[in-house]
């Protein structure tokens, strides 16, 4: 039977950009990237067999795929006023804007792929940025020394997790699938991934090389990333770097 990949939209796309910030509001190297990473769980390495000379060279073997998932939501399109400046500020047009729209084009041109849209709440809020804040506390600065760039809005994803429940649920009740990976680091999912497992499917999760919570691991059957690890690139950057230098 086939493997089905979710992937949670809004955990990969930071995840990317922690992997590959130059590309951070690149639309088509996240899309290649959701696909390339996904359909690499597709080929696992079987272990060598006992007095088996030939099997030593670990010859891949590769699973079907029934389909990949992306779960995420429309991005933000209202004009809000800036608290600061008093300025309107037409989301619509900023870059993250841009960039989830082009993303969820490319991503519905995937083969095998289906993209899964909830909605953003219509409670959205300014909020002050966390380093700032700390900065406020410590008095270093005062309210009045606030600038634009200093506040954000606060936007909050609803049905984003229902539907991959959903999903998770019917491919295991409907044996369409005997494999799940999931794409994710949120302990939320544990409820989903106990289902999928007592009904027989193999549930992977795939944190993209991110620490995850004891509770969600004590509930999947395994867990591997697919994606670059970002420690490994750093530190192999570093040493590079330090060879050349020397």
């Amino acid at each position: 039977m086939p493997t089905a990949v979710l992937v949670d939209g809004a955990y990969f796309i930071k995840r990317f950009r922690r992997i590959e910030p130059h590309n951070a509001f690149n639309a088509e190297r996240a899309a290649d990237l959701v696909h390339r990473w996904a359909t690499a769980h597709l080929t696992a390495w079987m272990p060598p067999r006992p007095n088996c000379p030939a099997s030593r060279l670990q010859q891949p073997s590769r699973k079907d795929l029934y389909r990949i998932f992306f779960y995420d939501c429309p991005p933000l399109d209202t004009k809000q006023h800036n608290p600061i400046t008093k300025r309107l500020v037409d989301f619509s047009k900023s870059r993250e804007a841009v960039f989830r729209r082009e993303l969820h084009i490319r991503l519905r041109s995937k083969r095998k792929l289906a993209l899964r849209l909830g909605h953003l709440s219509k409670d959205v809020k300014w909020t002050i940025k966390p380093s700032r804040i700390a900065e406020l506390l410590k008095g270093k600065i005062q309210i009045a020394d606030l600038t634009e760039t200093d506040v954000s809005i606060e936007t909050r994803q609803k049905g984003v997790d229902m539907r991959i429940g959903v999903d998770v649920a019917s491919l295991s009740f409907k044996q369409q699938v005997d494999q799940i990976v999931l794409i994710a680091g949120d302990a939320d999912f544990v409820p989903a991934a106990k289902m999928a497992r007592r009904e027989g499917v193999d549930f992977i999760l795939d944190p993209m090389w991110q620490s995850i919570p004891d509770s969600l691991m004590e509930h999947i059957d395994g867990l591997r990333s697919t994606c670059p690890k970002l420690a490994l690139r750093t530190v192999s950057s570093e040493t590079s770097a330090s060879s050349s230098s020397g």
